[in-house]
């Protein structure tokens, strides 16, 4: 992917000024015009967002955009209406037991929430933060109840499809777990069995290293070292693998890229929670060989994501998609969000962004080259064709895909494949992003989901 090694996180600083400055108002307005009888919105249909039915697993994006918009900028006014909204609209998704989501709506939320407390950026009160505290520790016992066991003595927080499926962006949802640990909450099971929340979400990530993420150590014909299968599927009677299976991307045996940037970004925060509280580390059983295991990872996946990515660092949204090879040498040239064959997504690319720089850091002199692809890949989205630069545009990152399968995403008029739109989960990685980036140039802490 990389074609250069010498980018400085300081030349950003321009181009997040001005994402910065697009979003303030695209937030305000989307705040104020959203109408929420109607759903969470998810992602733009000529650029207005609109809602999809299936679970309102992104309502947290949208007020934890506001959230890290007054991060970046100390928008007083959307800090207020971020928490306000939360505090009124998001109690359900605590006790929501039908998703693998929580790491991502109540951690957008509450989590940011309780983090900007804690490193005082905002004016909240104690009372304010216990209330954050307690939100998030229900939250992380009510996911760590969505269990399946393993026949290896394992086990996962199992998707929405139901207790048979491991998806591998359910990683990310084990924040909400160290968390609620790290606060001191434990799950109480039948006859008041207390059940450890780090042990759920340690099982969580071997298993899902061991059947999602693939080494090159021949277990199919198909093993090919950092690929991702975004789901797995388990016999629920004794637990026993039986199949890779994915739902939003093209095959089991091809890789979705958003699948892969939420399992390689949930890898990553791991590494970091687990270098900076060494006392969690001595609870887990084999926590050298642990640390280990998450580092060969994401290293393996963020690998296989530079060799199968474009050289701006924007993904197609499957390394298999069956129209690829109708563009050539497309590895080796700048993604075109605008061509006839298949869309990209930026989506992916925000997530990985954030994932590379961290990996980059985490590894210091040997992750140059992840901080290098990171910058790189940060430098594209935040310039056009992926800035959303039209104030009449509702998205913030263009050229965004949710569910390419299910034929989900908008077409243009004269358009052979869905482009130019917007999502709810890209524009909050890309708020995500941003604020790690100018908190890196400022030499502020480092963005943390611990705080």
């Amino acid at each position: 992917m990389i074609d250069r090694y010498d980018l400085e996180a300081a030349a950003l600083t321009p181009a997040l000024d001005r994402f910065f400055s697009l979003a303030e108002s695209k937030l305000f307005s989307l705040a104020e015009d959203w109408d929420s009888e109607r759903g969470t919105p998810v992602f733009t249909e000529a650029g207005k967002y609109t809602s999809r039915g299936w679970t309102e697993w992104t309502q947290g994006f949208l007020y934890g955009c506001r959230l890290l918009q007054f991060d970046g900028t100390g928008d007083e006014a959307l800090f207020a209406s971020g928490r306000d909204d939360t505090l009124n609209k998001m109690a359900a998704h605590l006790t929501h037991h039908g998703v693998h989501d929580h790491g991502f709506n109540n951690i957008s939320t509450y989590g940011n929430l309780l983090r900007l407390a804690h490193e005082g950026r905002s004016k909240d009160l104690e009372e304010n933060m216990r209330l954050y505290e307690l939100a998030l520790r229900v939250s992380a016992a009510v996911q760590a109840a969505r269990w399946s066991d393993t026949a290896d003595g394992g086990g996962f927080i199992y998707s929405f499809n139901g207790p048979q499926s491991l998806f591998v962006d359910t990683i990310r949802s084990c924040r909400i777990l160290v968390l609620g640990h790290h606060l001191g909450q434990v799950l109480l099971g039948e006859n008041d069995r207390r059940i450890s929340l780090l042990d759920r979400a340690v099982k969580h990530i071997r298993a899902t290293l061991k059947y999602n993420v693939y080494f090159g150590e021949g277990r199919d014909i198909y093993d090919v070292r950092g690929r991702v299968a975004h789901e797995s599927i388990f016999n629920v009677n004794d637990g026993q693998y039986r199949c890779a299976a994915t739902q939003q991307g093209y095959a089991p045996f091809t890789t979705w890229t958003r699948g892969l940037a939420w399992g390689l970004l949930g890898c990553v925060e791991q590494l970091e929670f687990f270098r900076d509280h060494r006392r969690s580390l001595e609870e887990v059983e084999d926590g050298a060989v642990f640390i280990q295991e998450m580092l060969a990872g994401a290293q393996a996946m963020a690998d296989f994501y530079l060799d199968n990515t474009p050289t701006d660092g924007v993904p197609y949204w499957d390394t298999g998609a069956p129209g690829l090879y109708q563009l050539g040498d497309y590895l080796n040239r700048p993604s075109e969000p605008d061509n006839p064959h298949e869309p990209v997504d930026s989506s992916a690319a925000v997530i990985c962004a954030q994932a590379l720089l961290r990996l980059g850091s985490y590894l210091g002199d040997a992750g140059t080259v992840y901080t290098q692809c990171g910058l790189k890949t940060a430098q594209s989205l935040f310039n056009a064709p992926y800035l959303s630069e039209d104030s009449a545009h509702q998205g913030l990152i263009l050229h965004s895909i949710y569910h390419r399968p299910n034929g989900w995403d908008y077409l243009p008029p004269g358009k052979a494949v869905p482009q130019g739109e917007s999502s709810m989960w890209g524009d909050y990685h890309a708020m995500e992003l941003a604020v790690y980036l100018q908190r890196m140039i400022q030499n502020q802490p480092t963005l943390y989901f611990y705080g």
